[in-house]
């Protein structure tokens, strides 16, 4: 089920081997990434882009809204 997380629980995911999925664009996501994240631009992800995850399995997903 999805839930906000703040930062601590973000390192704490990622320490425990949670991927870090960002949904920016290429371009934004080369300059605003977090060390270690995968790209998939939100305007990309479909089955294929996503089946190496799993539902079972914690993922932090995050982007830059530009508000």
């Amino acid at each position: 089920m999805p839930e906000i997380v703040d930062r601590e629980r973000v390192v704490t995911l990622a320490d425990e081997g949670a991927p870090i999925v960002d949904v920016l664009s290429p371009k934004e996501h080369a300059e605003l990434r977090i060390a270690g994240s995968v790209g998939l631009w939100l305007r990309d992800l479909d089955a294929d882009s996503v089946a190496g995850f799993t539902r079972a399995d914690p993922i932090v997903v995050y982007c830059h809204d530009h508000l």
